[in-house]
């Protein structure tokens, strides 16, 4: 038996071939607006999807490593995606909303209360794409730090430790705050006058070389109790923060055998907790056969001048045969996808309508949501707050 496969879309802009925007259907005039962007998520929801991830950065976007390229031929611009997964969550009900946040020069603490605040308003779909930030035109906005210029060719490896191990304390902060409201701190009670019961909740006393925070959080615990941290990762540094940090890890294979190396290299990192999801990303290009996924994606490539590259591998070719290329990749340890739609919404559309449908029929996909919150979907517990478990020990 088929066992049942996870799918995720991430959303940023118009797709994620640069020359999206100007495909037929593309309604460039609508990427910043909220009618837009709760289309997409609606259109996800309605192909059953676990959850999508709404992309974010702390600059523009950018051919360039470090900085603006200072072209105008393509979509630059983002809404703040924390913000943006608060407007649409309320016009959905099933399906998963996970928005980048970045741990780099932003508060854990801002950062903590955001994502319980949309756990709360998504009644526990909430999910945070935790993100770092290396570059140094980024770091300008804040004027606290000054970092090397990105160097991708040659990478300063103590700053990516770094990144990284400020990262991990950053998703250790938020995962305290979320718990330092027990589930039941809240009374209510008219009659004695009491709201909350105080001995239920907790300060966190983080101190470490990143942060020190007190606590506790201002939000009560959530839904989910702690919502899902996800993280992208392409090498070990990234993989040992998802493994300590993360509840489900992005990775970007571009074949079944470098899928099969990546598990393999990302199960043997220690970890405590639930076992981590491993997800592969892929960019997609679809169409009613390969022929014409193929010249869909020549004629977006002649839009953009160049031919489309991406750190994830780039699938072009119908429904039926991106199917059988998810069901090859799960034997290799795979066991769930962020599919990166190259143009919306014919592509997301064909996710949703029509691989979904293939999947279904082959037993690998569910016919009906199975449960209210992200981590049901996922099949992640939920988790005890470590300070209930603590004052009842």
């Amino acid at each position: 038996m088929t066992t049942p496969l996870h799918l995720a879309v991430a959303l940023d802009g118009a797709g994620w071939h640069p020359a999206a925007w100007r495909e037929e259907g593309a309604r460039p005039r609508d990427l910043f607006s909220a009618r837009h962007w709760a289309a997409l998520v609606a259109e996800a929801e309605r192909g059953l999807l676990d959850f999508v991830t709404i992309e974010d950065a702390l600059g523009p976007q950018s051919t360039a490593p470090d900085g603006p390229d200072g072209r105008t031929d393509r979509v630059r611009g983002r809404f703040d995606a924390v913000l943006l997964a608060a407007r649409v969550a309320p016009l959905t009900s099933r399906i998963g909303i996970v928005p980048t946040a970045t741990t780099t020069h932003t508060e854990p603490f801002h950062v903590a209360i955001g994502i319980a605040t949309l756990d709360h308003v998504s009644g526990g779909r909430a999910g945070w794409r935790a993100q770092v930030s290396g570059r140094r035109a980024e770091a300008a906005h804040f004027g606290r730090r000054d970092f090397p210029v990105l160097d991708p060719e040659h990478l300063d490896d103590r700053h990516v430790g770094d990144l990284f191990e400020e990262a991990a304390d950053a998703v250790e902060v938020a995962r305290r705050l979320w718990d330092s409201w027990e589930d039941d701190a809240e009374i209510r009670d008219v009659a004695t006058g009491r709201f909350v019961d105080r001995d239920r909740l907790h300060y966190i006393d983080f101190s470490g070389r990143w942060f020190t925070v007190k606590g506790p959080s201002i939000t009560p615990r959530s839904p989910q109790g702690q919502p899902v941290v996800t993280a992208l990762a392409h090498a070990r540094v990234p993989y040992e923060f998802a493994a300590r940090s993360a509840d489900v890890v992005y990775v970007t294979p571009h074949d079944r055998e470098e899928a099969r190396r990546i598990v393999e290299e990302v199960r043997a990192i220690p970890r405590d907790g639930a076992p981590l999801k491993i997800f592969a990303d892929l960019v997609v290009i679809l169409g009613a056969d390969a022929a014409e996924a193929a010249e869909r994606g020549a004629r977006l490539d002649e839009l953009a001048g160049a031919e489309l590259t991406s750190d994830a591998a780039i699938f072009t070719g119908s429904a039926g045969e991106l199917a059988d290329l998810l069901l090859d990749w799960q034997r290799a340890g795979i066991q769930g996808y962020r599919l990166r739609p190259a143009a919306v919404p014919y592509d997301l559309e064909r996710i949703t309508r029509e691989v979904t449908a293939v999947l279904r029929g082959r037993g690998a996909f569910r016919a009906a949501y199975e449960a209210g919150t992200l981590r049901g979907l996922l099949g992640l517990p939920r988790p005890v707050s470590r300070y209930e478990e603590a004052t009842t020990s």
